[in-house]
């Protein structure tokens, strides 16, 4: 449920007084769920471990779920403007990283269904356009992605602005909002430490052999639309 639809549901409560809050929990309660992936757990390996893949979608992401549902559900219940702000900080945590989770998973792809492979067409055209080659696009992700201090998210991102794609970061779980988001790389520490431990650069080596670039072009070929 967005802030709208959560804004919409406190009004038709206002409006109807017979809806008491058992009912508006219901309404609320177990709006978003923990996607399931595209691939088993341990598909992804040697690039990255099955027992990450596991503790990542099944312990980190879906704790973002239940904090958004929950957050949403207090949110939906707030009866003064402090209140409501005081729900923002949760919403925009656990909703960012909702959304992030739900796009990295996809991200992804074993190496035998296509991982790492990116063949002649759109995107091939536009990296190689706007940083020069493949993988000077690459190089320029990995070091920006790794200067990213704490925890945050390396994008490419689509600028609706420049027609181009640019790299970009974004702070913890914040979503990517300035452009369409082409490829979002999670620089948190579960992301990676389990096998990689605080070798940054040897994960974001690794990961490039299973990003779906597919996906990737299907993307940015629908921004580029816009």
């Amino acid at each position: 449920m967005s802030l709208l639809n959560a804004a919409r549901t406190v009004a038709r409560t206002r409006a109807a007084p017979r809806l008491n809050a058992a009912a508006l929990s219901v309404a609320a309660r177990g709006v978003h769920t923990l996607p399931a992936l595209d691939y088993p757990h341990d598909a992804l390996e040697p690039h990255i471990s099955g027992q990450i893949m596991k503790l990542h979608h099944e312990g980190h992401h879906k704790a973002y779920v239940t904090g958004l549902n929950t957050a949403e559900e207090a949110y939906a219940k707030a009866s003064t403007p402090k209140a409501k702000i005081n729900l923002l900080p949760a919403l925009k945590f656990n909703g960012g990283g909702h959304i992030n989770h739900t796009l990295f998973w996809k991200n992804l792809a074993p190496v035998s269904q296509g991982g790492g492979d990116l063949s002649q067409g759109p995107l091939k055209d536009a990296l190689e356009a706007d940083f020069g080659s493949v993988d000077a696009f690459k190089k320029k992700m990995n070091t920006v992605t790794a200067a990213i201090q704490g925890s945050g998210w390396g994008w490419l991102g689509y600028n609706p602005s420049t027609k181009k794609l640019e790299v970009v970061t974004t702070a913890n779980q914040d979503p990517l909002l300035s452009h369409v988001p082409i490829i979002g790389i999670d620089i948190w520490e579960h992301a990676f430490y389990l096998q990689y431990h605080n070798v940054k650069a040897k994960y974001l080596d690794a990961i490039w052999n299973v990003i779906n670039f597919k996906e990737a072009e299907r993307r940015y070929i629908e921004a580029a639309k816009q």
